[in-house]
């Protein structure tokens, strides 16, 4: 494989490898280590959003232009969990290769992704309120704030279908992303591998769970008793975020995870 793939980079079977390694290491970390790099991991990809906000929010940029570069900064927040080190539940769903191999019980695969979810949740929402908070969506002349309602608003008013099949492919390049970045030896390759994924699946306009739980509540607290019809935290729970984590899980655990434990046929032992 070496002589295919090169020294610098890890090969695809190495990197299947490496993946089932990470995910035995995610799955026995000690719950209080586990939820706090979750709350850190929705914090992170909270001031990613709120990176890709303050670029909508500008009317004079073109579609094309405002949707790539909101992607590109976008990515600030799994850059932040690729390297500096966080639990996040769309990336971890990866883990599934661990325990179809055997290497993880189920009991520790949904232990994690539990708790990261939920950890995931605070950390997103908790940056959101500290942001409503700040005065951020003053800039621009009100047109963050504009932006921030605007966005929210459009996230649970999609159908339940639609949400779900945008989850699906937004967590294909996700756990791509993530995939790629194992590939890298160094901190300038995972930020290249993250990079292209990342802009594309937030260019396209698909959905991810915990993005959402940054994007959503910093609506409805920017918002405040003003919110357009149908922002409501019933209504985000119901059209978004299960759809969209029903999603996730399937693009990220299903269309990534077990195609690449087939591809590689990776085999291990009972836990």
């Amino acid at each position: 494989m070496k002589e295919i793939y090169g020294h610098d980079a890890y090969s695809p079977d190495q990197i299947a490898e490496r993946v089932e390694g990470v995910g035995v290491a995610k799955a026995g970390l000690p719950i209080l280590k586990m939820g706090a790099l979750a709350v850190l991991a929705g914090g992170f990809i909270g001031l990613g959003a709120m990176f890709y906000t303050i670029v909508v929010a500008d009317p004079h940029l073109g579609f094309a232009l405002q949707r790539v570069l909101g992607g590109v900064v976008f990515s600030l927040g799994l850059i932040l969990v690729v390297l500096a080190g966080a639990e996040l539940f769309t990336g971890n769903n990866l883990m599934v290769m661990s325990w179809v191999s055997c290497r993880i019980s189920t009991k520790l695969l949904l232990r994690n992704l539990g708790i990261v979810y939920l950890g995931n949740a605070v950390g997103g929402a908790g940056l959101a309120w500290l942001v409503a908070q700040s005065g951020h969506g003053e800039l621009g002349g009100g047109k963050v704030e504009s932006a921030a309602v605007a966005i929210a608003a459009g996230k649970v008013s999609m159908g339940f279908a639609e949400a779900f099949y945008k989850g699906v492919l937004c967590n294909v390049l996700v756990c791509l992303a993530v995939w790629l970045a194992m590939a890298g030896r160094s901190v300038t390759d995972k930020i290249l591998a993250v990079v292209f994924p990342v802009a594309a699946f937030v260019a396209a306009g698909f959905e991810h769970c915990v993005a959402n739980m940054y994007f959503v509540p910093l609506g409805i607290f920017l918002a405040g008793e003003s919110a357009p019809e149908g922002l409501t935290w019933g209504a985000f729970l119901a059209n978004n975020l299960l759809p969209v984590t029903l999603g996730n899980v399937v693009g990220g655990a299903g269309l990534v995870g077990l195609v690449y434990h087939v591809i590689y046929h990776r085999k291990g032992t009972s836990p």
